[in-house]
């Protein structure tokens, strides 16, 4: 395990577009657009007509983030409360060419005035902060005031939680809710199931995969694939596997996993998916209905809706819906975490105590969860609707959107969120998932044997990060 921390920590975290366009998905609700490059920049927000308190100083708090999604929910804040005696001062390092983590991890070791007191992990790397090698630097919520009824009395996704947790000691919560549904063509649904109904279609590929290839082949009987690649069923694949990538200090291959080696070829040698790799441009072309065949459906959570097909599906837009997934899961995140040291200083804990509490745990019609599930984010416009991690506050929430032809998306979310699991994830998944996905791939086109390929994906796993098989 020593040698796999010391490889880890040398390798330079490569973060694709899937892991990046998740984290800053709200964009379309913030106030200005996301930062792009690695160089950090700071800014410093500041409540105005703040009453005088801890000797009339302002208490800074210093946040760090990969994108302005979250400082930008800083004037949000400030403009909803204006008594707060606070000021922010923000720190936003894109995750480009792996400069987010080794920056944060200088600067909380570094500790000091400087320090970060607020900061923010996504879905590739959030297990690093709240599990694995930095946990020691996250504070427990509870010793900020935040405790297990704000949790349950929000209706916050169990998946959620369990990422943001080390030894029942919750660490960090997101604001959005990532959990997954199946996202189709409603044409296509009347054409070959004669029903376009959420409530029918969902019983049409799920749950289980047996159902799912039962309806590839409905489908491709018609002309039709069932998804655009292999990398659209990877995610539900991933996140509902029993184990992670690591057990015992071991590369483990969970039976679920290793399916995806055969549930890719089945899609590829009997015409089922359009062959394409995710994030390139044959998969958007299949959104919007270009692709060598009509595509059924993407498995993706309301992110996938909101900030990528929307500006990719056309003339099919109106022409999808949304239903429960073959298989709960969840594809993505942003999680807030506090400094320890904040602790130190009643002040700051408090301070610090009031935002997060705002941004993962306000259920009001003034938290900022309800601003970004309806997409009110700036008055009097109407910005993008997300799916937040508070059930409470999407049960009274609009979730209509065009692109889902008018389809109240939370009423699928819901369910959605409420069926990931959270406790397969390693701090390692980042790097594997790369190695994986590429040996899948191999097998998938026949270039290599099923044998080989994990075979390989062993041998490289242990090559890149010391870390053994079972």
């Amino acid at each position: 395990m020593k040698r796999m921390k010391r490889a880890l920590m040398g390798i330079s975290t490569m973060l694709v577009m899937t892991t990046a366009l998740a984290a800053c998905g709200g964009n379309s609700n913030s106030n200005s657009d996301s930062n792009s490059s690695p160089s950090p920049t700071t800014s410093t927000a500041t409540a105005s007509e703040a009453p005088a308190t801890n000797d009339g100083k302002k208490v800074t708090i210093n946040l760090w983030s990969f994108t302005d999604e979250i400082p930008n929910m800083t004037k949000k804040y400030l403009e909803t409360h204006p008594d707060a005696n606070v000021e922010f001062k923000t720190t936003v390092i894109a995750t480009t060419d792996g400069a987010y983590q080794p920056a944060l991890d200088q600067a909380l070791a570094g500790g000091g005035k400087d320090a970060p007191d607020i900061f923010a992990a996504e879905a590739a790397f959030v297990l690093k902060y709240t599990q694995g090698d930095a946990s020691s630097y996250a504070a427990n919520y509870a010793d900020l005031g935040l405790d297990d009824q704000l949790v349950k009395d929000a209706g916050i996704a169990q998946y959620s939680v369990d990422i943001g947790s080390k030894d029942g000691q919750l660490k960090a919560l997101g604001y959005q809710a990532t959990g997954g549904g199946f996202i189709y063509r409603r044409s296509i649904a009347k054409d070959v199931f004669g029903t376009d109904d959420p409530a029918a279609i969902k019983n049409e590929v799920g749950p289980g995969w047996d159902k799912y290839f039962a309806a590839a082949d409905k489908l491709k009987a018609k002309g039709y694939a069932i998804v655009s690649g292999d990398g659209d069923i990877w995610h539900a694949i991933e996140n509902s596997s029993d184990k992670g990538w690591i057990v015992d200090g071991k590369l483990h291959i969970d039976p679920k996993r290793e399916a995806f080696l055969d549930f890719s070829k089945k899609l590829t040698d009997n015409g089922y998916s359009n062959g394409t790799q995710d994030w390139q441009e044959a998969w958007y072309a299949d959104m919007s209905g270009t692709g060598p065949k009509p595509v059924f459906g993407f498995f993706g959570p309301a992110w996938l809706i909101n900030y990528v097909m929307n500006g990719q599906v056309k003339d099919t837009n109106g022409d999808w819906a949304v239903t429960e997934p073959t298989t709960g899961f969840f594809w993505g995140g942003t999680w807030l975490l506090a400094n320890k040291d904040v602790t130190k200083d009643d002040a700051k804990k408090q301070a610090v105590a009031d935002f997060i509490k705002w941004v993962t745990l306000d259920t009001s019609e003034t938290g900022l969860q309800y601003y970004w599930a309806n997409g009110t984010m700036k008055e009097g416009e109407q910005g993008t609707k997300d799916s937040v991690a508070s059930s409470v506050v999407m049960s009274k929430s609009n979730g209509e959107v065009p692109l889902l032809g008018g389809q109240n998306m939370f009423e699928a979310f819901v369910p959605a969120n409420a069926n990931a699991t959270g406790k397969n994830l390693t701090q390692y998944d980042e790097s594997i998932n790369l190695i994986w996905r590429d040996q899948v791939r191999a097998y998938a086109s026949g270039s290599k044997s099923r044998e080989q390929a994990l075979k390989d994906f062993k041998q490289t796993v242990t090559d890149q990060l010391g870390i053994e098989s079972e």
